[in-house]
């Protein structure tokens, strides 16, 4: 006749005492400690239901979000990315020192070729450039000084080429969240590296 195996002594998972298992995968000491490591389980299961819950919903939220909303988050990014890479510069249009004093900066992500007149050409780094917002929303954009600054900065090749292209552009969902992961990834670089 074969005898049983005698189990080992094993510490509780509830309490620190120590005790020998009667039944095969006892993980606790008792009753109590059996309720209380039963109630902790439960807490553990929901809240990684919850967290899977979360993660499905985001998905879910992302997967709705239209053409528009996904612009505004790639020129959101965008806009970070061109006023990180300016931030020692001056402005493209009158020259003066950009500064970030007040609520959201002095200076803006100016665009030579307006987003009006030349969305696909929102997201082109030739024609955004830091620019203050005195001059960018007050000056009208101060197109003429704009362009001499820009010829400056660029060379007057390439400003003719922004001048000149004038191709009609569809944006698609993974253009657009292609280029917000881009711009994010490339300003946080940025910052850390002026950091």
């Amino acid at each position: 006749m074969i005898r049983p195996k005698a189990t080992k002594p094993k510490k509780c998972k509830v309490c620190p005492s120590m005790f020998t298992p009667s039944r095969m995968g006892q993980k606790v000491c008792g009753v109590l400690c059996a309720l209380t490591f039963a109630r902790s389980v439960r807490a553990k299961d929901e809240k990684r239901e919850a967290v899977r819950e979360m993660r499905a919903d985001k998905v879910k939220r992302e997967k709705q979000k239209t053409i528009p909303d996904l612009i505004k988050e790639a020129q959101h990014a965008f806009n970070a990315y061109i006023r990180a890479r300016d931030a020692q510069k001056p402005c493209i249009c009158c020259g003066k020192p950009l500064g970030d004093g007040e609520v959201g900066g002095l200076f803006d992500c100016g665009h030579y070729r307006s987003v009006g007149s030349a969305s696909h050409l929102r997201f082109n780094v030739d024609n955004a450039h830091g620019q203050r917002k005195y001059c960018n929303r007050y000056g009208a954009g101060r197109a003429v000084d704009y362009r001499i600054g820009l010829i400056g900065r660029i060379g007057l090749v390439r400003v003719e080429a922004l001048e000149s292209n004038n191709e009609v552009h569809r944006w698609t969902r993974e253009e657009l969240i292609a280029i917000k992961a881009t711009y994010t990834a490339k300003a946080k670089e940025l910052k850390a590296r002026q950091e």
